[in-house]
């Protein structure tokens, strides 16, 4: 495929003999029989498109007919929307599905949605005969994060991401003609991981989302791709130096420790993964200042979450006990201490592994304290 009229931007994720590319433009869902055969995904061996209700009915005729009509057997899953679906019921069911469509070692899953059909489909590709091939096709803002990286697993009930596996795809298809079909909700939250991806790396970034966050919020293409394109260059680099979350790329992982936890004390189905992390990157911020670092810092984290519609303080019914019982479930606790990712300016942040239980109490209460004025 060439990029004819329409721009493609690219990307590479470096894993040496592992490495894939990211592709990021207009009507490369049409293409994606065409863009199959050039990354040498198996032909006679059956495909598996797993997508959501919500996504189904907009792109996933288009994805599976330019797969056979380049020679592709392709058989859909469909799961529902949201991200109860990242469980290990559904899990069992989609192993189901690819046993009865004749999957074999040669076979490739492709997730079509947003993050949970990728975090979902990355752990069924990744688990089925010990792992086949993967492809992403993200169809959300927000999933510009989940889809590179190969981290890919479903919930537990009492924690998020705790089951699951590190499984790189052959490739990263982001078609911005998809992100045309979002609510408006779930564009606002996209933009937090946008946002995050400046915070932990780049001030440069970060002030050009602030400066072009209406331009963003309308979804103008030519800005879309640009912040796309970046916040994905981050992540790409990220990877690329710590694949496995060994010490680095935990960086990522900024307002995440207290936004995983608010997500599991909602149940995950009262706050959008991105606005859950817009509220643990405030409180991330004000942990920042206990370690002696500019309160500065929050006050501009906070201000760009507003900028972008993001809510900032946690609501006031969530129980304090539970969301520190969440936070001890998580992944990010280790050997005893709480772990987070602290901003020390804007653009750049450190990984405590020393952060005192009684501090991060202090700073959900004072969330929740202040919930009326958010």
């Amino acid at each position: 495929m060439t990029a004819g009229e329409k721009e493609i931007r690219k990307l590479t994720v470096e894993l040496g003999d592992r490495s894939y590319p990211i592709l990021i433009g207009s009507g490369l869902l049409h293409a994606s029989g065409a863009l199959f055969k050039e990354r040498n995904i198996p032909v006679k061996s059956p495909v598996l498109l797993v997508t959501d209700a919500a996504v189904e009915h907009l792109y996933a005729g288009i994805v599976e007919t330019s797969l056979r009509e380049a020679g592709y057997t392709v058989a859909r899953a469909t799961v529902p929307s949201g991200e109860q679906s990242k469980s290990l019921e559904v899990f069992d069911e989609l192993i189901t599905k690819a046993l009865q469509a004749g999957l074999d070692r040669k076979s490739t899953v492709v997730a079509l949605g947003g993050g949970v059909v990728g975090d979902l489909a990355g752990f069924v590709a990744a688990s089925y005969m010990r792992g086949v091939k993967f492809v992403q096709m993200p169809t959300t803002i927000l999933a510009h994060d989940s889809s590179v990286g190969g981290k890919v697993a479903v919930n537990h009930r009492l924690a998020k991401n705790i089951i699951g596996a590190f499984h790189q795809p052959e490739f990263v298809l982001y078609d911005l003609d998809t992100l045309a079909s979002l609510p408006q909700r779930e564009v606002r939250a996209g933009y937090a991981e946008v946002v995050k991806h400046g915070l932990i790396w780049d001030k440069a970034f970060v002030d050009w989302c602030d400066a072009n966050a209406d331009r963003l919020l309308a979804l103008e293409p030519d800005a879309l791709g640009y912040a796309l394109y970046e916040g994905c260059r981050v992540k790409s680099i990220v990877v690329s130096r710590d694949e496995r979350e060994n010490d680095l790329r935990a960086i990522l992982n900024l307002g995440h420790t207290i936004g995983h936890a608010l997500e599991a004390v909602a149940n995950y189905s009262e706050l959008l993964h991105g606005e859950a992390i817009a509220i643990g990157m405030v409180g991330s911020a004000r942990l920042a200042a206990r370690f002696g670092y500019d309160p500065g810092i929050e006050a501009e984290t906070e201000r760009l979450m507003r900028k972008f519609g993001l809510p900032v303080r946690i609501p006031a019914g969530y129980d304090t006990d539970a969301i520190m019982e969440a936070m001890m479930h998580d992944k990010k606790f280790s050997e005893g201490h709480m772990v987070f990712v602290v901003p020390t300016a804007i653009g750049s942040v450190e990984i405590r592994k020393d952060v005192p239980a009684a501090w991060v109490r202090e700073i959900v209460e004072s969330l929740k304290g202040e919930a009326g004025r958010s």
